[in-house]
């Protein structure tokens, strides 16, 4: 029976065929943000050139290669080793979640069984990984928005939003989203509690993610959206306020 009150513990699974290597140390800070890491793995055939960008890498960040030979042409035998090894670890009784590193919707089963087991479900991959994949897990963070901290052109793409061709635009769908999701909580005055609005977003789109919008909270998002008002109450604690949204 695994303690809930400690940081939670993943397994950390990379298919290294359909994630690319960069912003690796960015990845695992994310990762970091919800639990800690016990497992690293990544898969790969490595006596392919394709993959030598990741081995540089792995040393450095405490990452464990399996070596995946594929047996028989056009088939990927990466997917199998990484769902074979998730069930062995599932079973294990040693992680309370799964982080899955991965661009291909292969994982979608293994996504959903994990969480038939109660276990969190976390995706990282690329924009372009398809739906069934993002929906499966509990949450989807792209790649593309996990910049180097240090890299100044970053900055400068923020404040030039139109030009950053990893930044989606606030547009009429989003704002009905969240307008939608304020109605299904708010109080019998309109107000809705911004970190339950967060969460019922996430489960509404496991994709969501104020930073795919250019913004790095959700309060600024909200504020950027002249159709929501907010509120911050002050809780004794000068350090901590409580926000509220409407619509306006």
């Amino acid at each position: 029976m695994m303690d809930s009150s400690k940081d939670p513990r993943l397994a950390v699974l990379i298919d290294a065929d359909n994630v690319p290597y960069s912003h690796v140390k960015e990845m695992l800070e994310e990762i970091a943000k919800y639990g800690t890491p016990t497992f690293k793995r990544i898969y790969a055939d490595w006596t392919k050139p394709t993959v030598t960008g990741w081995k540089a890498v792995l040393l450095e960040h405490a990452i464990t290669p399996v070596q995946q030979y594929a047996y028989t042409s056009g088939k990927n035998a990466t997917d199998s080793a990484m769902i074979i090894d998730a069930m062995d670890i599932l079973y294990s009784g040693r992680v309370d979640g799964f982080c899955i590193v991965s661009s291909d919707s292969d994982f979608t089963r293994l996504a959903t069984r994990l969480r038939e087991a109660g276990m969190k479900v976390i995706g990282i991959g690329e924009k372009k990984t398809p739906k069934p994949f993002i929906s499966a897990c509990e949450k989807f963070i792209y790649l593309e928005i996990l910049k180097p901290r240090s890299d100044s052109k970053s900055t400068e793409k923020k404040s030039t939003k139109g030009k950053d061709k990893s930044v989606e635009e606030v547009d009429d769908q989003l704002i009905k989203l969240i307008t939608g999701s304020i109605n299904d909580l708010a109080d019998e005055n309109g107000w809705a509690f911004l970190g339950e609005l967060g969460n019922l977003l996430l489960k509404k789109h496991p994709n969501f993610d104020p930073r795919n919008f250019g913004f790095p909270k959700m309060l600024p998002l909200i504020k950027s959206i002249n159709k929501f008002e907010v509120d911050e109450r002050d809780t004794g604690n000068k350090n901590i306020k409580l926000v509220y949204v409407r619509i306006k």
